[in-house]
């Protein structure tokens, strides 16, 4: 099951990872959160040393935890 944050208005976001490589060669991953589930880019927990948070939109985004 994917890791699900459900917003102060009540609707659901999963998360999602998309790794791309950029100029230098390197990959570079990507988290966003999406209504539906992406069986291939879901993931089932939080990556190491982010939180969630969200905008006052209501959309739930990753942040570093420093």
């Amino acid at each position: 099951m994917a890791f699900s944050k459900t917003n102060s208005k009540g609707v659901t976001y999963f998360l999602h990872k998309k790794d791309r490589v950029v100029a230098s060669g390197k990959i570079s991953s990507i988290y966003y959160f999406a209504k539906e589930v992406n069986d291939e880019r879901s993931l089932e927990t939080l990556p190491a040393g982010y939180q969630v948070s969200e905008t006052k939109n209501g959309l739930p985004v990753l942040k570093k935890v420093s």
